[in-house]
Order: structure tokens, then C-alpha cells, then sequence
């Protein structure tokens, strides 16, 4: 084989295998933008205004909009954390409106290690928790001394005993859940470390159930403390 005709091989090679890469990063894009657009249409079945508002951040997609009166925000985040044995995808439901607290309160669950989706590493002060509060939960707080109505929150945390709930975040600004969406395929990304999350979608029955338990704890909140006032 002369140098001609082996190096035009070699070019051959080498654009056939750029125009494949080419083609699987389109096709990739072609089914991300799919997966977003029926992910919008079942946020809306719930939230008939959300408008996607994401700032281009990795991973994170966020819609707002408004669901009984009130401004609340829905945000998937995959989270792809080297301290994670797998990557997960996270549900974030948030209603962000006025909370009558002094403070941030943040529950944990399981809070083994960092995550992408929270500041609770960052909070100083851990908090006192009664038996109603589950086993695994560990409480914080970024001020010292301050008092939050521990009880009215405790008896709002049924949907933390189904095991995929993470989270509950209360500040003056607003509530938030955060669920356990979906785990990455174990064997694709043990493999090629991709994280698939399989047929994990969003869910508008989800969604208005975690809108739902974020609204009354919300509403006992702020009537507790209109209350004591």
C-alpha cells in the first residue's frame, strides 16, 4: 500500500469517526430537548403557568409559576457528586412565599454526604429534635438561640415516611421538598459513566402532592404564629 493511499485511509478513518461523534452529540440533543418538552407538559398538567426559568447551570432545570395563588417553583437537579456511590436525580418543590420563622430551618435526611442542591453542610447550628421527628433526621439552623414552631412542623412530615424524600427547607421566604427522583442505571454507568436515569419522569400527581404538603405546613406555620401573637 503506498504512503498515498495509506494516509487517505487514515483521513477516512479519522472523518468517519468525527462524523459519528458529531452525529450522537445531535441525536443527544435531539432527545434532551424532547425529554424537556414533555417534562414542561406535565409540569403544566399541575402548574398550568410554569414558564422555564434556568439559568444554563448543569443539570439543574427550573420552572415557575403559580398553583393555588400561590408563586412556587419545581427544579430537577441531577446530581453527579464523586462521594455519591451513583448519581441521582433530585425533585425540588418549593411555594416562595412569606414563612413566619425566625431563621433557616433545615431537616436532613441520611445527611451522609455534600449535595448539590443544598447549603445544609453550611449551617452551623444543629437543633434539638423531639420523637416526633424521624430517626434519621438531623436539624440545623444558620442562628443560634432562635425558636421555631418544632412541633407544628413535626406534625407535618408524613410524606418523609414513604423514604424518598430528602429535604424540608423552611425560611422566611418560602418551604421547599426536595424527592429522590430516580438513582443512574447502575451497569451504564459502572461502564461508560453515564448517568441514565431510565423512564424516571416527572409525575403531575408528584408534583401536586409535594405542592400540596408544602402549602399546609406553610399555612400551620404562619397560623401557629398568628396564634401566639
Amino acid at each position: 500500500m503506498s504512503e498515498l493511499t495509506s494516509a487517505l485511509l487514515a483521513g477516512a478513518i479519522v472523518l468517519a469517526i468525527v462524523l459519528h461523534l458529531a452525529w450522537q452529540a445531535r441525536a443527544s440533543r435531539n432527545r434532551a430537548s424532547m425529554a424537556l418538552a414533555v417534562e414542561q407538559d406535565r409540569i403544566r398538567t399541575a402548574i398550568a403557568d410554569a414558564a422555564n426559568v434556568s439559568d444554563g447551570t448543569a443539570g439543574v432545570i427550573t420552572w415557575e409559576g403559580s398553583w393555588n395563588s400561590q408563586r412556587v417553583q419545581v427544579r430537577t437537579i441531577v446530581d453527579t457528586l464523586a462521594t455519591r456511590k451513583l448519581p441521582a436525580r433530585w425533585l425540588s418543590i418549593s411555594v416562595t412565599e412569606p414563612v413566619a420563622v425566625p431563621g433557616t430551618f433545615d431537616m436532613m435526611m441520611r445527611p451522609g454526604s455534600p449535595t448539590t442542591f443544598s447549603n445544609f453542610d453550611h449551617l452551623d447550628h444543629t437543633l434539638p429534635k423531639s420523637s416526633a421527628f424521624p430517626a434519621e433526621a438531623v436539624l440545623r439552623t444558620d442562628r443560634r438561640g432562635v425558636h421555631f414552631p418544632l412541633e407544628t412542623i413535626a406534625g407535618h412530615l408524613g410524606i418523609f415516611s414513604e423514604g424518598r424524600a430528602k429535604e424540608l427547607l423552611i425560611t422566611p421566604k418560602g418551604v421547599r421538598i426536595v424527592w429522590l427522583l430516580a438513582e443512574a442505571e447502575r451497569a451504564r454507568y459502572g461502564v461508560f459513566r453515564q448517568a441514565e436515569f431510565g423512564d424516571a419522569t416527572l409525575d403531575p400527581a408528584l408534583i401536586e402532592k409535594l405542592l400540596v404538603s408544602v402549602s399546609a405546613l406553610r399555612d400551620a406555620i404562619n397560623k401557629s404564629e398568628r396564634q401566639a401573637a
